[in-house]
Formats: structure tokens, sequence, C-alpha cells
């Protein structure tokens, strides 16, 4: 019922930014909680951060915590990951994802690599 797709992964040096975008499309009115995740080779997955249906609440892991930043476009149904002050340890497969609440993902993207050189 709902879509994702992520877009803007590539290649960026270390203490380089980059942004991500997870355009949702579908029956997205139930969607009211985004968030990203990551899965960096040989790793568990890990969860980035979170947004609300409004944007006006976000909420980050620790690892990402000052450093990324995530915003969401209501007219476009889209949300972005700011990634500043990227790493070697950043390095991974991100993946946007939605749910009705912060503990309940339903959807899921198809990843986008992000790879920090060092």
């Amino acid at each position: 019922q709902v879509q994702l797709v992520e877009s803007g992964g590539g290649l960026v040096q270390v203490g380089g930014s980059l942004r991500l975008s997870c355009a949702a499309s579908g029956r997205t009115f139930s969607t009211y909680v985004m968030g990203w995740f990551r899965q960096a080779p040989g790793k568990e997955r890990e969860f980035v951060g979170g947004i609300s249906w409004s944007g006006d609440i976000t909420w980050y892991g620790d690892s990402v915590k000052g450093r990324f930043t995530i915003s969401r476009d209501h007219t476009k149904n889209t949300v972005y990951l700011q990634m500043n002050t990227l790493n070697a340890e950043d390095t991974a497969v991100y993946y946007c994802a939605a749910g009705s609440n912060a503990r309940d993902y339903n959807y899921w993207g198809q990843g986008t690599q992000v790879t920090v050189s060092s």
C-alpha cells in the first residue's frame, strides 16, 4: 500500500555532507512515523532516526545524534536525512521505513548506498 524510494546515496569524503531523500507514494495517510535505518557490512541493522507525521518531533540514534537531521516535506511527501560531518563508520546501506508508530515499521525502501572515503 505504501511505496518508499530512497535516493541521494553515493561516495563522499570524510567530513563531508550528504542528503538522502525518501519519496513516499500510495496510501500514505496511514503512515504516522517515518524512520531511517542503516546496515553496514557484517553488522546488524541500526536505527538512525525517526520523525513524526507533523515533522515537529524527531529522534535519533546515539551514533548520529548531533550530526544527522531528519525533516519532512508534506507537499512532496518526502522525508530527508541530512548527514553532516560524515566519517568512515557511517558507510552503510541506508533504508527508509514507514509505519503507524515508532515500534511498528511496516514498509521499507530498497536502500541506498552511502560510502565515506577514509
